[in-house]
Formats: C-alpha cells, sequence, structure tokens
C-alpha cells in the first residue's frame, strides 16, 4: 500500500472542508439556524489506496463524499486534485478533471434514468466527455458491460429489466466509462441483498487491483469496511474523531466512538456475544452542536474538560490520530475485542442437549 504520508504519492486531499447549510433566516436575512452537516474535516487520499468514511446515519459522510469530487461545493476549506483547488479551477480545466471524479450512488434503481438503456446510460458520460468516436462508442460500451460483468445483450434493456445487483453494475459501469483516478463508493451495497453484496465487494476489489483506482468507501457496515479498505476514518456529528490504518483501528481504538461501533459490529460466533453497544441516547442534532467534544452527551469516559475543551485530532505517530481528551489514559483495545460468554438462554439450551444426550431422551427447551 502507498504511504499516504508520502506527498508525492496524495492524489486527492480536504484541507479544513466545511459544508454548512442555512435552514433558517431571521427577518433581516441573517443565520438564524445552520445545519454544520461537515464542520472542519482535513484527510488525503493517496493514489490506488481506498480510504474507508464510517459512522452513523446523518454524520456527513454523503455531503463529504460528495464535496471531494466537485458535487457540492464546500463553505470553507480547500479540496485539492493533485495539488490543485478543485474550486478554483477555470471552467475548461474544471469540466477536464470531473471526468477523472466519478461516484457510484448508494441505491442502483434511483440513480439510473428509467427511460434509458443501459448502452445509452453508460454511453452518456462517453459522448459528453467526448472520450470516443461516435462509431465506436456501442464497441467501448460492450467492452464496460464485459467489465463489469455484464453481456452484450443487457445494452439494449432498460433498469427495471435488471435485478439490484445487475443495476448496481450498471452504476458502476458508468463511473468507469471515463478512465477515472478517485471513486466515491456511496454505501455501494446497502440496497442489495447480502448474497449479492459479496459479489459487488469483490468486483470493486478486482477492477482497483486491475486499474489502480482510487476509493473512498462510504459504509457504516464495519465488516465490509475491514475487508475493502486500507485506511479508515470514522466520522461523527460533522468531524472526524479517529484516523488510522484498518488493521489498527479495529485492533487498538484510540476514541471511545470507535470501541463503540466495533463493540456493535455483529460477530460470526453464535455462542459467543458481543459486549452489548455502549452508546447512549441518540445522534445531536446538527443544528445544534454539543459544546467541546461533540461526543461527550454519550460517552461514559466524559470528564468535565470534555464538555467545554475541543480535543485535537493528533495520536502518537504512524499515522493513527483521535479527537479524544483521555486517549493517552484509556485502554480500549480489551474493551472493543472483549467478549462475555455464552448467554444465559444458550447455557440451559447446551445443558439440555447434554443431558438428553446422557440419558437418551427428547429435549425440552
Amino acid at each position: 500500500m502507498t504511504d499516504s504520508n508520502d506527498k508525492t504519492s496524495v492524489l486527492l486531499e480536504a484541507r479544513e472542508v466545511a459544508c454548512h447549510y442555512v435552514v433558517e433566516r431571521s427577518p433581516w436575512g441573517s443565520a438564524r439556524k445552520v445545519l454544520r452537516a461537515v464542520d472542519g474535516i482535513s484527510l488525503s487520499v493517496a493514489r490506488g489506496e481506498t480510504l474507508a468514511i464510517v459512522g452513523e446515519s446523518g454524520c456527513g459522510k454523503s455531503t463529504l463524499g460528495r464535496a471531494l469530487i466537485g458535487l457540492g461545493a464546500p463553505s470553507s476549506g480547500v479540496v485539492e486534485f493533485q495539488g490543485r483547488d478543485l474550486y478554483r479551477l477555470p471552467a475548461r480545466e474544471r469540466r477536464a478533471t470531473r471526468r477523472r471524479l466519478q461516484i457510484i450512488f448508494q441505491d442502483p434503481y434511483a440513480s439510473l434514468n428509467p427511460r434509458m438503456t443501459a448502452g445509452e446510460i453508460i454511453a452518456e458520460p462517453l459522448r459528453l466527455h467526448r472520450r470516443v468516436r461516435p462509431d465506436a462508442a456501442h464497441d467501448r460500451v460492450i467492452e464496460i458491460l464485459g467489465e463489469v460483468g455484464l453481456s452484450a445483450y443487457h445494452a439494449d434493456r432498460y433498469p427495471h429489466q435488471f435485478s439490484g445487483g445487475q443495476r448496481q453494475r450498471i452504476g458502476i459501469a458508468r463511473a468507469l466509462a471515463c478512465d477515472p483516478d478517485v471513486i466515491v463508493c456511496d454505501e455501494p451495497v446497502s440496497a442489495l441483498d447480502v448474497s449479492v453484496r459479496a459479489q459487488v465487494i469483490n468486483l470493486l476489489t478486482d477492477l482497483q487491483r486491475r486499474f489502480s483506482f482510487t476509493y473512498v468507501f462510504i459504509s457504516h457496515d464495519l465488516s465490509l469496511v475491514q475487508r475493502i479498505a486500507h485506511r479508515i476514518a470514522v466520522m461523527y456529528l460533522g468531524k472526524i474523531v479517529e484516523q488510522g490504518e484498518t488493521r489498527r483501528v479495529f485492533d487498538a481504538p484510540l476514541h471511545p466512538y470507535t470501541q463503540a461501533l466495533l463493540a456493535a459490529s455483529p460477530r460470526p460466533t453464535p455462542d459467543r456475544m458481543s459486549r452489548p453497544a455502549i452508546l447512549q441516547g441518540d445522534l445531536p442534532s446538527p443544528l445544534s452542536v454539543p459544546p467541546g467534544c461533540r461526543f461527550h452527551p454519550r460517552c461514559r469516559y466524559a470528564i468535565d474538560g470534555c464538555r467545554t475543551e475541543v480535543p485535537p485530532l493528533d495520536g502518537a505517530g504512524e499515522g493513527h490520530i483521535a479527537a479524544c481528551h483521555r486517549k493517552a489514559e484509556l485502554d480500549l483495545r480489551g474493551a472493543a475485542q472483549a467478549h462475555v460468554g455464552p448467554s444465559p438462554a444458550l447455557q440451559r439450551r447446551a445443558q439440555a442437549f447434554a443431558n438428553a444426550d446422557n440419558q437418551k431422551q427428547p429435549v425440552e427447551v
């Protein structure tokens, strides 16, 4: 994996990016209520790596992802692609840059035009960006369909004639059409059946290996993130609270929110129960952000300083950083990985089967 700290390898970088939206104004026109969807985020993505952005619904993940590729201008801050400010490029250069930044949307049906065939959907970006000659567009569409596991005859079908997994493959094919450098995957498998999710993830992994794509993978499914991501940025209420290599974040989380996410993640061991989620209450509204550490109303480790002082996003080195006043004194490794024994119900059931086996009697549980 490329070292994301090497400035020569950084492909996409955000510095203090904020996306604020005025939802209510006073009679004099001043902002009365401001929704802080993204509030001062800095991160970088190296060429060929996958950066996962995880967090609860409503924390601003999708808003950040769109801002990173030019789909929504931030209120403040800078987004640089290959060292150039994406939102300050001349119109002609910005159009040329847009083709290199693509997105795969969450809903594979709503993101496709129902009046266009799959072939027309994939050919549209080719035509807009003049990637191929008009007489060669059809052959290129067939080639792209093959790359995502579809056949030539699929080009003449409409979106409603496909399954959910096939529709998402068309969305991926549309993103591939312009030979992009960065692809934002905005929860690309959350709307699919469990049996189809692995196929789509395998496809994305294979495409990255073949074409050296750079992914910004937005998800709330930690099991997927652990499999596909090189680095993880944990987001809470518009802020990054922890960031680091996937293995380090999973093995030794520095922030209590990351610990809670890991504790709540299902484990493939039915005879052993994970510790219950330690989050208290609901995600606060971005219209009324808590002072100090934004996580303190739900954190069992909060102290007085957490309620008044904003914690800096830093760490002990090797790129693993977190925004927590107590990260140096808390050992969250054991709490995140710990398991409790089998539940009383499972214990009773196991004992019943053992007794029945010994006595050769029917089981009553």
